[in-house]
């Protein structure tokens, strides 16, 4: 453990780097509102990465005592209130500000002539104890189908059809690179009830249109299977943008020999090339093959590509459907390792949900919930910041010294954001860090 003097300055330190980090968005809310409320926004993302509780992590009232101090707990409480039902600045300008963050990300994946990747994805977020807040609609509970699923050793368990709790959609666009860390660009959430209904092809056609005007077609769009589809194809095309989709089998494309299940184009066909690919989940590498047909879809003009993955006994083959040009196996592998990057995004929910709390929330209003999870979705970009190259040592004497754990699957297994975020909470715990003026 280190010294109190030590500790105050690593901590100091830190919080530079969050300041530093917000910097822009503290200009642009400073034309905006009260100069008090701009100290409670930092003061406000502090208390987020020290609260550090599922349930209640988002409570106004539990943010409130780590604002100012347990004994000032209704005073910062009531700070953060007027910061979030202020008038005079809205959540746009978190937005704006997110994007921002991506562009320059952007920018340095194209100085390295790197791939740059738009992964997409969409979740809900479960208020299954809720009916009365603003905005809530019916959403597919993912906590009760695992709860349904069947255990080792276990029996009888419950079935039925899918169970839907109070909740909000939820959509995420990421940018990432072939490795490193990714960027936050974009969160949205939106209700299918009410005053405040849209629906689901709005939101993402609107999010499409704006990645569009941003990007251009510097980026590819990655996508899962719930895109998949002829109109989401259309709107792509649309855009002229360039993509990579996971394509469900059933579904039809059409090659020399007409329009099929996607499975049945590359039936029977051999592996064109063969790589050992990392398995992380089970630890050991996997002989995988690859095969590459050129195709269509039966309700729209243009040449797509068939990229299929075969990980071989037991795993099931990816098949995905792009309209980036594969002339050698290079082309196909880059392909096959760009939609692997997208379980970058299904980290995020993970984290978002379970360690920065953004299922707790109970705030009335709409406008000022949505102001309060685009603050976490910063506290969030602002952890993966800190992955950067240039701050592994930092990061590496903040997980020794405030999270440290022993034993050999630690030393082996790869660090969880979870526990970065852990040991900064720890160290502003015991030194809270002070906002520089100016």
């Amino acid at each position: 453990m280190v010294g109190h003097e030590a500790g105050w300055r690593q901590g100091q330190d830190v919080a530079n780097l969050l300041q530093s980090f917000i910097g822009p968005l503290e200009q642009w809310l400073d034309r905006q509102i009260d100069r008090r409320l701009v100290r409670t926004f930092f003061l406000a993302l502090v208390a987020i990465v020290r609260l550090r509780h599922s349930r209640s992590g988002l409570l106004l009232s539990e943010l409130g005592a780590h604002i100012l101090s347990p004994a000032q707990a209704p005073a910062g409480t009531k700070r953060l209130s007027n910061l979030l039902r202020s008038a005079k600045w809205s959540r746009a300008l978190l937005e704006e500000f997110l994007q921002h963050r991506a562009e320059q990300s952007l920018s340095h994946l194209e100085q390295r002539e790197e791939l740059a990747l738009a992964i997409w994805d969409e979740s809900v977020l479960e208020k299954p104890e809720s009916i009365a807040l603003e905005g809530l609609c019916p959403v597919r509970s993912s906590k009760a189908a695992r709860l349904k699923r069947i255990k080792p050793g276990y029996y009888n368990p419950p079935g039925g059809p899918p169970v839907f709790v109070p909740g909000l959609q939820w959509l995420t666009v990421m940018v990432a690179g072939m490795q490193g860390p990714p960027a936050l660009a974009a969160m949205r959430w939106w209700t299918s009830r009410g005053h405040l209904a849209s629906h689901r092809r709005d939101q993402t056609s609107s999010l499409l249109s704006q990645c569009a005007r941003w990007w251009q077609r510097r980026v590819v769009h990655v996508f899962d299977r719930g895109y998949a589809g002829a109109p989401w194809l259309q709107e792509l095309a649309g855009h002229q943008a360039r993509f990579i989709m996971r394509w469900p089998t059933r579904y039809h494309l059409a090659d020399d020999r007409g329009e099929r299940p996607a499975w049945h184009i590359t039936r029977g066909k051999r592996s064109q090339d063969h790589r050992q690919i990392w398995d992380s989940s089970r630890r050991q590498y996997r002989k995988t093959g690859i095969v590459a047909v050129q195709v269509r879809h039966p309700k729209m003009d243009g040449e797509l590509w068939l990229v299929v993955s075969r990980p071989g006994k037991s795993r099931k083959p990816w098949y995905l459907l792009t309209n980036e040009t594969i002339l050698t196996t290079y082309d196909a592998w880059r392909v096959v390792l760009a939609y692997a990057r997208r379980w970058q995004v299904e980290m995020c929910y993970r984290t978002c949900k379970t360690d920065l709390a953004m299922e707790s929330p109970r705030l009335w209003f709409w406008e000022n919930c949505l102001k309060l999870l685009l603050m976490v979705s910063l506290v969030y970009a602002f952890l993966l910041s800190l992955l950067a190259p240039d701050l592994v040592a930092l990061v590496r004497a903040l997980l020794r010294n405030w999270c440290h754990r022993t034993g050999e699957r630690y030393r082996q297994a790869a660090i969880p954001l979870s526990r970065l975020r852990a040991a900064l909470s720890s160290l502003w715990l015991s030194h809270p860090p002070v906002q520089n003026s100016g």
